[in-house]
């Protein structure tokens, strides 16, 4: 009877685990490596300070960043590029409230959840906040 209780647990266990990668499968963006410090005391960075004030940082993954402060002291951090638009087709997206739209297909992504409505969700980064830090990565 234990070893059964020990299958359904670790059965349990081995279903419960996700795959951080999943969602970022996307053939359109390539994975580049990121790896990018902002400091929320610089102007330029100053709005990650708030709730639902979203900054576009250019110069990191395949067309820029784009990160926003979601609740107290977590992040969501997105690739610029629009996910299911080949690369070289469309300019990075534009950011519109707690939306990024896609310059080619207009398609609007929610900047909390990266979801869209389209086949392939933004392409999302990992996220850690350390003292006045934001620290994004994969």
């Amino acid at each position: 009877m234990k070893k059964i209780w020990l299958f359904i647990v670790l059965t349990c266990v081995f279903f419960s685990c996700s795959d951080n990668n999943k969602s970022n499968s996307n053939p359109n963006i390539p994975n580049y490596a990121v790896n990018a410090y902002l400091n929320t005391s610089l102007p330029s960075y100053n709005n990650l300070l708030y709730v639902s004030s979203p900054v576009f940082v250019p110069n990191y993954g395949a067309k820029g960043i784009i990160v926003m402060k979601t609740g107290e002291g977590t992040y969501t951090a997105f690739d610029a590029a629009c996910p299911n638009e080949p690369l070289t087709s469309c300019v990075a997206m534009t950011i519109d409230g707690i939306y990024a739209v896609c310059s080619c297909d207009k398609t609007s992504y929610n900047l909390f959840t990266g979801l869209g409505g389209q086949e392939y969700p933004m392409k999302q980064y990992r996220v850690e906040l350390s003292g006045t830090s934001v620290h994004v990565y994969n």
